[in-house]
This record gives C-alpha cells, structure tokens and sequence, in this order.
C-alpha cells in the first residue's frame, strides 16, 4: 500500500505538476435541441447539451463536447466547481491555457 511518502506518490504527484492545464468557465443550458457551443460571453463559454441535468448526465454531456472541440480524450477533463450548477469550471490537463482559449475561440468564430 502507498503512503504519502512513498517515492512511486512522490514521482506521480511531481509528474501531474508539471502537466499543462487549463481551465474553461461554462455556463450550461441543458435540454437544448442539440448539442453545441453557443456563445463565449465575458470569458464564459456557453454550452447547449440536449441531455437533462440529472444523475451528472449534463455534465457528461459537456465533457463529451468539450473534448471534441480541444481535440482531447474525455476523461481528462474534470468540473472543479459547479458540479450541481449550471456555471462551472472545467479542468483539461493536456492541454495549455493558450490552446484551449484558441481552440475554443476558434469553434465559437465557426459559428458566426
């Protein structure tokens, strides 16, 4: 069993310091008619999902969207806060602060 102290916890926590993340602030419109970035309004990403806003569906929902429009696997996107509200943070680890903003400036600039 590890311990905080073990040095395989050591080398794993040093590792995920010094992976790129970046954050996104989302505001979620759920059951929408489909599923889409519909605007980026002071900074915060909004998000139409067509799933409802039970059992973390919703949530799932923008994982799964988000993901497609950073090019990055689901799983490595995490909500740090809003989990049970409609505006949330979004963490990506994989991906800098700088890619992530152009990324999703870019698929917002795609819909006008």
């Amino acid at each position: 069993m590890f311990d905080a102290r073990s040095p395989c916890v050591a080398l794993v926590s040093g590792m995920m310091s010094r992976m790129p993340r970046a954050t996104i602030s989302v505001r979620v419109q759920p059951r929408a008619r489909s599923n889409a970035l519909a605007a980026l309004r002071e900074g915060v990403l909004i998000v139409r999902v067509t799933a409802p806003p039970l059992d973390g569906r919703a949530n799932e929902a923008v994982c799964r969207l988000l993901a497609g429009v950073l090019d990055v696997r689901a799983s490595s996107l995490t909500i740090v806060r809003g989990e049970r509200a409609r505006d949330k943070l979004v963490a990506v680890d994989g991906i800098d602060q700088a890619s992530a903003d152009a990324a999703v400036r870019s698929a917002v600039e795609r819909l006008a």
